[in-house]
C-alpha cells in the first residue's frame, strides 16, 4: 500500500484525555477513533491488526477442535429471562424494545442464544462433545470507560461454549481451552498467566483469568516469580486427557491469583518469591455445570437411555482488548513495536528523496520485488522530510523497515532496520529480502 493513497491520520502529540500508554499510541498511531463515550471506529491500520490478532484466536481454537459459528448482536430478553440472569445482569446491559414493543438487549455475552441453538438441535450423546465459539461484537454499558478500548463500551470477543456429558468430560474440555490459550498468547509474544478468578455473573466453580502484566491493568494480581521465567509448550494432543490435564496440573502449580481469590496459605508458602503487580486480563475461561443447560431445558438422551443434563463452560477472549494489551506489553519512546504474528504491514519501506527519479524507480522496483515475495508492504513514497517518514514508520510500528536514499544507490544498497532492536544493515536489495524473509 502506497501511503500517499492510504488513511493514515498520525497525531504529533497524544490527547488530553488518553491516560494510559495504549490508549495514547493508538489515537496516536491512527488505530482509532473515539465516536462516544467507550465506542471506537477502528481505521484502516486498527482493522489490519484486529484481523491478524483474531486470526490467530480463529486458528488456535481451530486446533483445539472448537467450530466456529457467528451468533447475533442484539439478542431476545426472553431467553435471559429464561435463563434468570435478565433481572441479575445489572445496568451493563443495554436494553431495547423493537417496533413491535418485544423486550431486546445487545449482548454482553451469548450463554442463553448458544444453549437455545444446542438445545433444539442436539438429541443424543452422540452429539457430544462439542465446543462452539464466534469471534462477534459486544456491548456493556460500563458506568465510567475508560483507558480506550482497554475498558470500553464496545468490544470485539471471542466467545466459545463447551457442551459435555459429564464433569469429567467437561473439565477435558476446560482443560482443552487452557491450553488453547496460552498458544494463542504466546502467538502474540505475550506472556499471559492464568490466574484462579472470580467467576462472577457467569457463574460457575471454576475459573481462570488470563493476566498479562502491566502496570496500568484494571486487576491487582499476586503471583510466584517462577511465572516471570519464560515458557514454551511443545505440540499438544488435544484428545491426551492425561496429557493435557498434566500440562494445565503444571501451569497451575505456581501460585497465581487476582485480588478476589487469594490464598493466604499458598501466599506464605512462596515466601519472599511472592509478587504483586498490576494486570490486564486478556482472556477468561468457566467451568459452570449445567446452570444454563438445566435452567433452559437442554436435554439429551445418554447412551442407556436416560436423559441427561449436558455440562457446559465457556470461554472468552478480549480480541480488541489485546491489541492494547499488547501495545502495553510492546513499545517505546517512539511508540508501538509490534510482535511480527500481528503487526498490520511487514515491512515498511522508505523513499528518502521522492523527486529524486533514480530514488523513485529503484524504491518502486523494490516495492514490486517484495510484494512478489509475498510481504505486506507499507510503501511511503509521499514528498515528506526524511525525519517525519521515520517518525511515522517508527510510531505505527512495522516490524522491518527499508530505506532508500541517493547516497545508498551509489553504492548499491539499501538500510534495514528492525525496529524492536533498532538494529540498522547496509545491505543489496536481495540480501534485504532474504533477511526479512528469515
Amino acid at each position: 500500500m502506497r501511503l500517499s493513497r492510504y488513511f493514515l491520520p498520525v497525531m504529533k502529540e497524544s490527547p488530553a484525555d488518553a491516560q494510559i500508554i495504549s490508549h495514547k499510541l493508538m489515537l496516536r498511531a491512527g488505530l482509532v477513533r473515539q465516536t462516544a463515550a467507550g465506542i471506537y471506529a477502528w481505521l484502516p491500520l486498527g482493522t489490519r491488526v484486529l484481523a491478524r490478532i483474531a486470526q490467530i484466536v480463529r486458528e488456535e481454537q481451530d486446533k483445539s477442535g472448537a467450530i466456529e459459528l457467528i451468533m447475533p448482536t442484539v439478542q431476545s430478553a426472553e431467553l435471559w429471562k429464561q435463563s434468570g440472569r435478565y433481572d441479575d445482569y445489572g445496568l451493563e446491559m443495554l436494553r431495547i424494545k423493537d417496533r413491535h414493543d418485544r423486550e431486546m438487549l445487545y449482548g454482553p455475552t451469548a450463554e442463553e442464544v448458544i444453549t437455545t441453538i444446542f438445545r433444539d438441535a442436539a438429541r443424543s450423546y452422540r452429539d457430544l462433545p462439542r465446543t462452539l465459539y464466534n469471534i462477534q461484537w459486544k456491548f456493556r454499558d460500563e458506568v465510567r470507560p475508560r483507558f480506550g478500548v482497554m475498558r470500553g463500551r464496545e468490544f470485539l470477543m471471542k466467545d466459545a461454549y463447551s457442551f459435555d456429558l459429564d464433569e469429567a468430560g467437561a473439565r477435558h474440555s476446560y482443560n482443552r481451552m487452557f491450553v488453547a490459550y496460552l498458544n494463542t498468547f504466546a502467538r502474540m509474544g505475550l506472556r499471559a498467566i492464568p490466574m484462579q478468578a472470580d467467576t462472577g455473573p457467569i457463574g460457575g466453580d471454576l475459573s481462570h483469568e488470563f493476566i498479562v502484566l502491566a502496570p496500568t491493568g484494571e486487576s491487582e494480581v499476586f503471583y510466584h516469580s517462577n511465572w516471570e521465567k519464560p515458557a514454551a509448550l511443545s505440540h499438544v494432543d488435544f484428545d491426551d486427557v492425561a496429557g493435557l490435564q498434566a500440562i494445565v496440573g503444571g501451569y497451575t502449580a505456581d501460585y497465581a491469583a487476582t485480588d478476589e481469590k487469594r490464598d493466604e496459605a499458598r501466599e506464605a508458602e512462596a515466601g519472599d518469591q511472592l509478587r504483586q503487580s498490576r494486570g490486564v486480563e486478556v482472556g477468561h475461561i468457566f467451568y459452570f455445570g449445567t446452570k444454563y443447560s438445566g435452567a433452559m431445558g437442554l436435554k439429551i438422551q445418554g447412551q442407556d437411555g436416560a436423559e441427561i443434563v449436558p455440562h457446559m463452560g465457556s470461554y472468552g477472549i478480549g480480541v480488541s482488548r489485546l491489541m492494547a494489551a499488547i501495545i502495553e506489553a510492546s513499545h517505546d519512546e517512539k511508540g508501538i513495536i509490534w510482535p511480527d504474528a500481528v503487526a498490520p504491514y511487514a515491512v515498511g519501506l522508505i523513499n528518502m528523496r521522492a523527486d529524486d527519479e533514480a530514488c523513485a524507480k529503484a524504491a518502486d522496483d523494490l516495492y514490486a520485488q517484495l510484494q512478489a515475495a509475498g510481504f505486506d508492504v507499507l510503501y511511503d513514497d509521499r514528498d515528506e522530510r526524511g525525519g517525519a517518514k521515520f517518525a511515522t514508520m517508527d510510531l505505527i510500528g512495522v516490524p522491518w523497515q527499508i530505506v532508500i536514499g541517493p547516497k545508498g544507490l551509489e553504492k548499491g544498497v539499501v538500510e534495514l532496520k528492525r525496529r524492536a532492536t533498532g538494529e540498522r544493515d547496509e545491505l543489496a536489495p536481495a540480501d534485504a529480502i532474504a533477511k526479512v524473509r528469515g
